[in-house]
């Protein structure tokens, strides 16, 4: 390849990243970029409009530049006994996303046909709605079901106290209401392969960004009913799923046994991380694993009795499992160590 037709390559790529984020002044942010003219940028952006890259609307001196959408669709699909993901996908799904890289095909196929069963297998709904916007850059995906909502099942077969609670043991892993079909990775590892991935059932928003250790609960401003599951990922990114089996698996039969606990989400309003109570329920189902990260990210105090349940009395119990503390303050670092050494009296 040419370098003038790199160095173009190099300019129109550079377009696609930024014009999200540049819509009224992509030419000038990019002319600076490279130190060329508007003018010469000009003849790389009207070649992107009309490859169909990107969309342009206004007059010359307002003129607005917009990434276009390749694919929009969405289909509905009445839930039966019949109703299968891997034909869905193959009938429907794989034809529309492509042409992609195969580790990104790879990473939809897992991710679509693990959310679009879980609607089959445990939404107890009627219906499944797929909406798809894929552009030059990326492709997001919309699942939505008509179901009793993800986080009110798994409270009510928990028997937990809070949908919030049903987050923190999704955050985990290995959790399933149907442990008999289903080994409860799917939401786990989906959520851990794409840019960004969402989930919403009754007022409660769980969001994960990629690259992040920790997951979030937001509250929803209206009920939503059923369960809507948002994924998004870069058309071109150099990520696979081996990657992240990876990171969480080891060993020839690449066993499921790491788990990072984001600590935070155990913790409600002002409420501070004081009781065994607490400790107890961010323990819940950690001994599944063969090493547990407890990632203390924005918890600013803990109490003994917290620390202590963990680091020293669980701990105790069960020496086969390695535990770990990261993004700790100097405060909650110097209470997991008393606990540690033991110099903490059991409450």
């Amino acid at each position: 390849m040419s370098k003038v037709r790199a160095r173009g390559e190099d300019i129109r790529r550079f377009i696609l990243e930024h014009v999200e984020k540049h819509p009224n002044d992509i030419g000038r942010v990019t002319a600076e970029r490279f130190q060329i003219t508007r003018q010469a940028i000009n003849k790389h952006l009207q070649k992107l409009c009309i490859e169909q890259a990107l969309a342009e609307s206004g007059k010359t001196r307002s003129r607005v530049y917009k990434l276009a959408a390749l694919v929009e669709w969405q289909q509905s699909w009445a839930i039966t006994r019949e109703l299968a993901e891997d034909l869905v996908w193959a009938d429907s799904i794989r034809p529309l996303l492509s042409p992609l890289p195969d580790n990104v095909l790879d990473i939809w196929h897992y991710g679509f046909t693990e959310m679009f069963n879980n609607a089959i297998d445990h939404s107890s709904g009627s219906e499944i709605q797929v909406r798809i916007r894929k552009n030059a850059m990326s492709t997001e995906m919309l699942l939505i079901d008509n179901g009793v909502g993800i986080f009110k099942k798994i409270q009510t077969s928990m028997n937990l106290l809070d949908e919030r609670h049903a987050i923190l043991e999704l955050s985990k892993g290995k959790l399933t209401t149907d442990p008999s079909n289903h080994s409860g990775e799917g939401i786990f590892f989906t959520s851990r392969m794409f840019d960004s991935f969402d989930i919403l059932s009754g007022n409660v928003f769980f969001t994960h960004q990629f690259g992040n250790e920790e997951d979030w609960i937001l509250e929803s401003k209206s009920l939503a009913s059923g369960t809507s599951v948002w994924m998004k990922i870069h058309n071109h990114t150099s990520r696979t799923t081996k990657k992240i089996f990876d990171k969480f698996t080891s060993g020839d039969e690449y066993g499921f046994n790491k788990t990072v606990v984001p600590v935070k989400m155990a913790q409600y309003g002002e409420d501070k991380l004081i009781s065994r109570s607490q400790a107890k329920r961010v323990l819940a189902r950690v001994e599944l694993f063969k090493t547990v990260i407890f990632n203390f990210e924005s918890v600013e105090v803990i109490g003994q009795a917290f620390a202590d349940e963990i680091f020293r009395v669980f701990s105790q119990r069960h020496p086969e499992i390695e535990l770990l503390a990261i993004k700790t303050n100097g405060e909650v670092k110097k209470m997991i160590s008393r606990a540690k050494l033991g110099n903490v009296a059991a409450a």
